[in-house]
């Protein structure tokens, strides 16, 4: 793959490669809409595939946060379309390296030495390059290493890039009035702490040795001598990735032992620590020879306040979804109802988040759930197309919720999706027995 000598980082480079991007998926529409004449039982397979080759060939040289929102993108599967959601998974390991020489100008910009010097091997070529960093293989004192290195300007072109994106998102998600700035506060917030290695390796840290009870989850080892605010040095860590592995396994009882691991460590985390590893995408994990699953990036965490999470998870309770009075009160709390609302807002997206929530808090319904049931992700793929199709949605104020929803759930949509990837069959309450009483 051809190696970057240079990133685009200012406003002006960035904005022209986007603008660049949207002719290309215009010219896509019109080549679609001209077919359609002549064949009008033309599908839109064809035109999400070019669309989705020629967003992803733009956003990829660009790196950062808008290759960030790509890769985010392809975890919504019941959603995207298809095309879409393979060709931005790719924005976690198939994107183009740096250079050498670049990678080397990084290392005496932010640990004042060449790479050469720090380590007793270092590999000049990337072993994988995702959105935000590329990881290079190292050894140094007989120990394998992997380290993160940050594309340059990455961190400072946030800000910028969001705004280039604001204008779509607004209208894609029917976003109205003042508060939807929130949201894009919440995004950009959570993008700069990723881009800070410290707080990565001090996160790592933290939850690798609050969750190391918990059985066939491991973690690497974070070296802060040979890291920085734009370096992140750990131990190498040997196996493939949860996606290579769940491509190929047959074995129920290795999917329902990760998959019990994989909840254990997301439930732990949110019912004990109150934050979260918010990222669950399938090339955050590896999992080793003896089985083991491996989390290896911890940029994306979030908090959990008590204020959002004591009503967030009543919500997941029958007693509440059933009492209509008490779900209400509970959809106010979570700012799902604002009291700006009209009557008809109110009944819309009270009936709307019932049948939802009824639906997505099944596996809190009892002590054991089977996250490789069809007919569970089928009804959920379902509520997506309908509510994709729903015209009365499109004209409601699209300003639902607190914006710590955001990223919660994304985080169970991400790992719902795993599970299922896994076919695992998980004890619900099982992590309870690692909570200290």
């Amino acid at each position: 793959m051809k190696t970057l000598d240079k990133i685009p980082t200012n406003k002006i480079e960035r904005a022209g490669q986007l603008v660049k991007t949207g002719l290309k998926v215009g010219g896509n529409y019109i080549a679609y809409y001209g077919e359609k004449v002549v064949n009008p039982s033309l599908t839109k397979d064809k035109l999400n595939e070019n669309n989705a080759e020629d967003i992803y060939d733009g956003l990829k040289n660009l790196k950062g946060s808008a290759l960030k929102v790509a890769q985010m993108l392809s975890m919504e599967k019941n959603i995207m379309p298809k095309a879409y959601v393979e060709k931005f998974s790719l924005a976690q390991f198939s994107v183009p390296p740096l250079s050498a020489p670049l990678v080397r100008k990084t290392f005496k910009n932010y640990l004042g030495k060449y790479p050469e010097q720090l380590y007793d091997s270092f590999t000049p070529d990337s072993i994988n390059a995702a959105s935000i960093g590329q990881v290079h293989k190292a050894a140094k004192d007989g120990k394998n290493l992997a380290v993160k290195i940050q594309y340059p300007g990455v961190a400072e072109s946030i800000s910028s890039d969001l705004a280039i994106v604001k204008p779509f998102a607004i209208k894609m998600f029917n976003l109205q009035g003042k508060d939807s700035e929130k949201y894009f506060k919440e995004v950009e917030h959570k993008l700069m702490e990723e881009t800070d290695y410290e707080l990565e390796l001090k996160q790592g840290k933290f939850i690798s040795e609050a969750c190391a009870m918990i059985p066939n989850l491991r973690f690497p080892t974070y070296y802060e001598e040979l890291s920085s605010k734009r370096i992140l040095t750990m131990d190498w860590m040997e196996g493939e990735h949860l996606s290579e592995f769940t491509s190929h396994n047959s074995d129920k009882a290795k999917g329902d032992r990760l998959g019990q691991a994989l909840w254990d460590f997301y439930m732990y985390q949110m019912h004990h620590l109150k934050q979260v590893h918010a990222d669950p995408h399938p090339g955050n994990f590896l999992i080793d020879e003896n089985a083991n699953l491996i989390a290896i990036d911890f940029g994306c965490i979030k908090q959990v306040p008590e204020e959002f999470y004591v009503p967030y998870f009543e919500l997941a309770r029958p007693e509440v979804i059933g009492n209509p009075k008490l779900f209400n009160e509970k959809l106010f709390e979570l700012e799902i109802l604002r009291t700006d609302d009209s009557p008809k807002e109110i009944e819309y997206f009270t009936g709307l988040f019932h049948q939802l929530l009824s639906l997505f808090t099944q596996p809190f319904h009892g002590d054991f759930f089977d996250f490789s049931d069809e007919k569970f992700f089928g009804a959920i793929a379902k509520m997506g197309e309908e509510f994709s199709k729903d015209t009365q949605l499109r004209k409601m104020n699209g300003n639902r919720g607190s914006k710590h929803f955001l990223y919660i759930n994304r985080t169970f949509f991400g790992l719902y999706n795993v599970l299922h990837d896994l076919k695992a069959r998980v004890k619900t309450k099982e992590f309870e027995k690692y909570i200290p009483n």
